[in-house]
């Protein structure tokens, strides 16, 4: 025997099947945590108020004669700062922030003996990283921001 199926019995099956396919993709991207979504930084609206000192800052960096500069070595990632500053009086915060990744973000306190710090390369990941230097030298705070990568 033979099973017939009509229009009508058709369309409804087709619909039924893409509802049934919507819902689960929808599921599955809110509920697992392999398709974990969230914003760039918790506290975001925070950010947003603080964002005029940052462009402040970065523009501080911008004048100085020289800026910091980040060149890819045998070893890692050099970060040469300006000659210009006194080394032990350059103090502050190197950040590494992996966009796709939030658990392997991390953060170096700058202290420096000469005007070079390394950043070995068993520290970092391959792919895209932004990097976020906040540096202040005799109470003139600074900032330099660099995408790269790595």
């Amino acid at each position: 025997m033979k099973l017939k199926i009509s229009w009508p019995t058709g369309i409804i099956i087709a619909i039924t099947a893409f509802v049934i396919f919507i819902l689960s993709f929808v599921y599955k991207v809110t509920f697992m945590p392999e398709y974990d979504h969230h914003l760039v930084s918790e506290e975001y609206y925070k950010d947003e108020l603080n964002y005029q000192q940052e462009i402040n800052k970065e523009n501080k960096g911008v004048a100085l004669k020289e800026n910091i500069k980040i060149k890819k070595g045998s070893l890692g990632l050099t970060i040469i700062f300006p000659v210009e500053f006194e080394p032990s009086k350059i103090k502050g915060t190197i950040s590494f922030i992996r966009l796709s990744n939030d658990k392997i973000d991390f953060n170096i306190p700058i202290k420096l003996t000469s005007n070079e710090i390394l950043i070995k390369d068993e520290k970092l990941v391959e792919g895209r990283w932004d990097v976020k230097i906040e540096w202040n030298v005799d109470n003139v705070d600074y900032l330099y921001k660099e995408k790269l990568i790595y």
